[in-house]
């Protein structure tokens, strides 16, 4: 807890009620003539900004920012565009992703589309060169044709160059390339967790499916050198600041370790890393010794050394790993063993006084968890420590008012997006629920908007905001009943969400004292008809003063 209150007395500093001060300077940057949407408690209306340094002198009128004109000030006219906060994601594993430079299929609604990028980047390919999607899409998301990508259809198309793709984590793609790579024939015994597929005669199908499989195929590829790396990240984050996402949390994930987090901190530390990532350290255990080992681990851990750019937070994903759930799986069986390493890891986090983000989906689970919470608040409150249960799938009314006595929060996603339909096959009725946008929002529990990119579902945050709208997933179909409204899912995407990474003083509205992190938008979110929502673009992406994104 002492961390914790350290933490909040550093980022008090710069509270939106200290910009008094700041009245007096001269503005580097003014934004004029635009609809400033600011999204903070009243969800006022402006029309400019003045911007100095990294933080925002005022937010007004156009007559109240160009008070802080000054001969040197940059005047930007938004010509009636909407600007709002830049946008911020409770759950990605963004630090995972740029251990490769991946063609991604994000977003395609089309089979046909998915095969003409394949060749355009067999096109520019070096002949040898790795072409991997690691997730991100779903075949239930080509309307015109949903379905894989069969061996002879891949070989076909990349003849000299391995290719792998993956299919959430359900299932890997992979031409007679990539098999040689790596090294995967007829007579490899299967993973552990997944299958090598064969014919009826033998012969590899060049499809590896289940987790296991997924994660097999995915530690054969080879990762890049500790520059290329940094360049992968500068490339990436990019990437980022073009869809609109100016800060993240970031979960951690598979086969992740000090050389993901190297390139970023390198970037940070050089002062060129153009969004904010916030992180928790993952470990998974999955047995009692190894829980062991975490508990001497959890001892040491000292959070919030970095900066407002990078930096550590607490504690997170899978807190063990036998007592994790799966979206598409609605077997999963709660054993008192597995709750009892669970309850010693809650402990352990809760005695440091760190932050926790834990993976709970299905209602059972969630049960399960809050009961070994209210056990642990009793001898080490938690309140205060702004816990999160993420995802959330099947959360009740019942358990959101046991999450609210125990000040939890509540992060929900975006994952429907491409495993809508899946979601249906496995879960049936009940999966038009899932997740409980509306109930949640009802509940008043403070709640946030992410996307749990990359694997699972798409990076954009514009189609996460456009499908707690609309309820439909990449295709068009309508998959989910618990739509909010814009308002509540923009606030989602940028307010709550500063209080999940411990930035609400610094982030998430646009006010005095605040980070200039802001996105002008190419067409208003708030009058665009619902279907177009997922296609807006950033103009402009600012983060900390800094231009890092201008369309072309």
């Amino acid at each position: 807890m002492r961390k914790f209150v350290a933490g909040a007395i550093v980022a008090a500093a710069f509270m939106p009620g200290a910009a008094g001060a700041l009245a007096a300077e001269r503005a580097d940057v003014i934004l004029l003539n635009g609809r400033i949407v600011t999204v903070d408690q009243r969800f006022s209306i402006a029309q400019g900004v003045a911007i100095k340094g990294q933080r925002i002198l005022a937010v007004g009128g156009n007559a109240d920012v160009l008070e802080h004109q000054g001969p040197g000030t940059k005047v930007i006219d938004l010509k009636k565009q909407t600007v709002i906060p830049g946008l911020i994601d409770n759950h990605a594993h963004f630090i995972r992703a740029p251990e490769h430079d991946e063609l991604r299929l994000d977003g395609v609604a089309t089979r046909s589309r998915a095969l003409a990028m394949l060749a355009e980047r067999v096109r520019v390919a070096r002949t040898g060169e790795w072409i991997v999607t690691l997730g991100g899409w779903s075949e239930d998301q080509f309307a015109d044709d949903p379905r894989g990508f069969p061996l002879e259809e891949l070989d076909r198309i990349a003849p000299d160059n391995p290719v792998v793709l993956q299919a959430v984590y359900l299932r890997s793609y992979l031409n007679n390339a990539a098999l040689k790579a790596a090294g995967i024939d007829s007579s490899m015994p299967d993973p552990r967790g997944g299958a090598i597929e064969k014919d009826s005669g033998g012969r590899l199908t060049g499809m590896v499916s289940g987790p296991g499989g997924v994660a097999f195929v995915a530690a054969k590829i080879p990762l890049p050198d500790k520059e290329q790396w940094i360049e992968n990240v500068r490339k990436y984050v990019a990437g980022l600041n073009a869809m609109g996402i100016t800060a993240w949390y970031d979960a951690g994930g598979r086969g992740i370790d000090e050389r993901h987090y190297n390139a970023y901190r390198a970037l940070a530390e050089r002062g060129e890393l153009n969004a904010r990532a916030f992180w928790t350290t993952i470990r998974q255990p999955g047995t009692p010794e190894q829980v062991d080992k975490v508990l001497a681990e959890i001892q040491q851990a000292t959070p919030f050394q970095g900066s407002d750019y990078f930096e550590n937070i607490g504690w997170g994903e899978s807190v063990y790993q036998p007592a994790t759930t799966q979206l598409l799986r609605n077997d999963y069986a709660v054993k008192p063993e597995d709750m009892r390493q669970v309850r010693r890891i809650l402990q352990a986090v809760a005695e440091s006084g760190m932050f926790l983000n834990a993976h709970v989906e299905m209602e059972n689970a969630i049960d399960a968890y809050l009961t070994e919470l209210e056990a642990v608040n009793k001898v080490e409150p938690i309140k205060g420590l702004r816990w999160v249960l993420s995802h959330l799938d099947q959360v009740t009314d019942a358990q959101l008012e046991r999450m609210k006595r125990l000040g939890l929060y509540a992060g929900l996603h975006s994952r429907p997006l491409i495993q809508g339909g899946l979601m249906h096959t496995v879960h049936g009725e009940r999966a038009w629920d899932m997740p409980p946008f509306k109930r949640v929002q009802d509940s008043g529990i403070v709640w946030g908007l992410g996307s749990d990119a990359t694997a699972v579902t798409t990076s954009n945050p514009f189609y996460t905001l456009w499908f707690a709208v609309t309820g439909r997933m990449i295709g068009g179909r309508r998959v989910n009943r618990q739509s909010v409204s814009r308002e509540q899912a923009l606030i989602a995407h940028t307010r709550s969400n500063a209080h999940f990474v411990f930035q609400e003083n610094n982030l998430g509205s646009l006010a005095p004292g605040k980070y200039a992190d802001l996105l002008v938008l190419d067409r208003d979110y708030f009058t665009v008809p619902a279907a177009q929502i997922r296609d807006i673009r950033p103009l402009l992406t600012m983060v900390g003063g800094k231009i890092v994104y201008q369309a072309k």
